[in-house]
C-alpha cells in the first residue's frame, strides 16, 4: 500500500516518494517457545525488521507534511500583511493635504505597531518649510507639553537630528521599550512620560532618496512594550511609502503658497480710507490660484476708482496675467477714470495685443463719495447689487461680452446715486458658482441674503461681506479648496 499524495500548494510541487508498508508473514513470527529468541546478541527476526522500516517510513511521510502546512501559514501570513499594507497606503493616497496625510500615517501606524497615540513633525531638512506638529490621540496641551521635552532628548528629537539607530536597509529608527525604568533617558523626558501616560514609543524617521530628511513619526504605548518584528517591519514599509506620499504633497504645498504670496503681492494689501464711504473686501482663491481680482484706488479730485474683474485659466499664468490686467486698469483709471467705458475699452485692446489667447470680465466704477454718486460700466461682469433700507437691487451695468471676446468692445456706462445708509456690492461669478446652484438661483439667494441682512449688518461693510458669505455658502463651503475664487467687495454710503 502506498501513502497517499499531498495536494500542491501556492505554486509549490511537493514531490514524496511513498513508502512501502511491509507486513510480516506468520512463518516469520519469532518462537515464543525458543527461550534464546529474545537476547540481545541474537540476530534480529525479519518480522521485527519489517515493523522497524513502516515506522520509519510513516515518520517520513509526517514531517514533510507538517513542512508544507508551515509553508502555507507563512504565505497565508504574508498575503494578508500584503493586503492590508495596500488598503493602508490606498488610504493614504487619497489624502489631499499634509495635515490630512499625517493624521492618516498616525492612524494607520498606529494599527500597525499596536499603539494607542502618536505624533508626527514635519521639518524638512533644506530648511524651507513648513513645519508643523500633528498629534493622534493626543489634545493641544498633550502637545505643548512634549514640546517642553528639549529637542535632543525627545524621540522625535533624535530621530531629526541624526542620533536614531540606523538600520542598514531598514528604516531609522528609535525604541524606548519602558520610559519609566530605561536608562539614559532625559529627566524631562521621563517626567513627560510620566505626566501623559507613556509606557514606551517607538518612532521612525521621514525621509525619501531625493529630498532627504522630512520628519519624524512616534507612536506612544500606555504599557512598556516591545513592537514584534513582523510590526516593525510593516511599519518601516508603510512609513517609506508615506514618505514619498508626504514630499509629493510637501511640494504642492509649497506651490500653493507661492501662488497665494504672489496674488496676494499683486493685490490691494489694505483699501483706502476715503471721507465718506466704508469698504470691506472677502477673498477666497482656490487650490491652484484663480484669475479674480479687486481694487479699490483714490482718484484726483477726491473721487474713487472700485474694479472687479477676473481672467480665464488658473494657476500661475492667470496670476500673471492677472497682475498684469489689474496694473493696466489702475493707469487708465488714474488717467481717464471719469469715464468708465473709455477705461475698459483700453483695457480691451491691451487684451488683445498682449494677451491673445485670454478673455477677460471687468467693472469698474467711478465714485464721487461727497455726492454719492456711481458712474459704472461692464465687460461680460456680473451685475453689482445696490442694497438698503428701501430697496435691495441690482445694477444692470450692460449686456456686453467679455473682454477679448469681440473684435471692438464699447458698452454704455449706467449712472446711479446711492442714498445714505446704502451698500453697493461688487462680486466675481465665482461666489455663484460656489453655492452648486444655477444661475438664477445663485442670483436670488444673493439676493434674499443682502436684503434680508438685520438692519445693524447692513450699517457696517465688514458684518454685511460675512453675513453675505455665511448666507450664500454654508457649512464652510467659503472657506474650503475649491477651483472656484470669490471677490466680495462691500462700498457703504454713509
Amino acid at each position: 500500500m502506498s501513502a497517499s499524495r499531498v495536494p500542491k500548494v501556492a505554486g509549490i510541487d511537493p514531490t514524496l516518494t511513498g513508502v512501502a508498508q511491509n507486513h510480516a508473514r506468520a512463518t516469520d513470527a519469532p518462537n515464543a517457545a525458543d527461550p534464546g529468541a529474545n537476547l540481545p546478541d541474537q540476530p534480529e527476526q525479519p518480522g521485527r525488521a519489517s515493523a522497524s522500516a513502516a515506522s520509519d517510513g510513516f515518520a517520513d511521510t509526517v514531517r514533510p507534511v507538517d513542512q508544507l502546512a508551515a509553508v502555507q501559514d507563512r504565505l497565508a501570513t504574508w498575503i494578508s500583511d500584503l493586503t492590508t499594507l495596500h488598503e493602508l497606503t490606498e488610504r493614504l493616497a487619497a489624502t489631499v493635504t499634509l495635515d490630512a496625510a499625517f493624521e492618516e500615517l498616525l492612524r494607520a501606524g498606529a494599527s500597525l505597531v499596536g499603539a494607542r497615540r502618536g505624533l508626527a513633525v514635519l521639518e524638512p531638512s533644506d530648511g524651507l518649510g513648513p513645519q508643523t506638529c500633528v498629534g493622534y490621540g493626543l489634545l493641544r496641551a498633550d502637545l505643548g507639553t512634549i514640546e517642553t521635552v528639549p529637542g535632543g532628548a525627545a524621540s522625535y528629537g533624535r530621530l531629526l537630528g541624526g542620533q536614531a539607530r540606523d538600520c542598514g536597509s531598514g528604516p531609522v529608527e528609535v525604541l524606548h521599550s519602558d520610559l519609566a525604568a530605561e536608562p539614559g533617558i532625559d529627566s524631562r523626558h521621563r517626567e513627560v512620560a510620566t505626566q501623559l501616560g507613556f509606557g514606551a514609543s517607538y518612532g521612525l524617521r521621514l525621509a525619501t532618496e531625493d529630498q532627504g530628511r522630512l520628519g519624524a513619526v512616534v507612536w506612544f504605548y500606555d504599557e512598556p512594550a516591545v513592537p514584534a518584528g513582523r510590526q516593525r517591519h510593516l511599519a518601516g514599509l508603510y512609513v517609506r511609502y508615506a514618505a514619498r506620499h508626504i514630499a509629493r504633497q510637501l511640494e504642492l504645498t509649497r506651490a500653493r503658497g507661492t501662488i497665494a504670496m504672489l496674488r496676494e503681492e499683486l493685490l490691494p494689501s489694505r483699501l483706502p480710507r476715503v471721507p465718506g464711504v466704508r469698504m470691506a473686501v472677502r477673498h477666497r482663491t482656490g487650490p491652484r490660484g484663480g484669475g479674480d481680482w479687486y481694487d479699490a484706488l483714490p482718484l484726483p479730485e477726491a473721487a474713487l476708482g472700485l474694479a472687479v474683474g477676473g481672467v480665464t485659466g488658473s494657476g500661475p499664468s492667470a496670476v500673471a496675467a492677472m497682475g498684469r490686467l489689474r496694473a493696466s486698469l489702475r493707469a487708465y483709471a488714474v488717467m481717464e477714470g471719469e469715464d468708465p467705458v473709455a477705461v475698459l475699452s483700453d483695457l480691451e485692446l491691451l487684451l488683445r495685443l498682449t494677451e491673445p489667447a485670454r478673455s477677460a470680465t471687468a467693472l469698474f466704477a467711478y465714485v464721487e463719495p461727497a455726492a454719492r454718486k456711481l458712474l459704472l460700466a461692464g465687460a461680460g461682469h456680473c451685475p453689482p447689487l445696490i442694497v438698503g433700507e428701501r430697496r435691495a437691487e441690482y445694477v444692470e451695468t450692460s449686456l456686453s461680452a467679455p473682454l477679448g471676446m469681440l473684435s471692438c468692445w464699447e458698452a454704455p456706462s449706467v449712472e446711479l446715486e446711492a442714498e445714505p445708509g446704502e451698500t453697493l456690492l461688487l462680486y466675481t461669478d465665482g461666489l455663484l458658482h460656489r453655492t452648486g446652484e444655477p444661475v438664477d438661483r445663485s442670483f436670488a439667494m444673493l439676493h434674499a441674503a443682502a436684503a434680508c441682512a438685520p438692519r445693524r449688518v447692513r450699517e457696517d461693510p465688514e458684518l454685511l461681506v460675512d453675513h453675505v458669505l455665511r448666507t450664500c455658502l454654508p457649512d464652510g463651503r467659503a472657506e474650503a479648496d475649491d477651483a472656484e475664487d470669490i471677490v466680495l467687495l462691500a462700498t457703504h454710503f454713509d
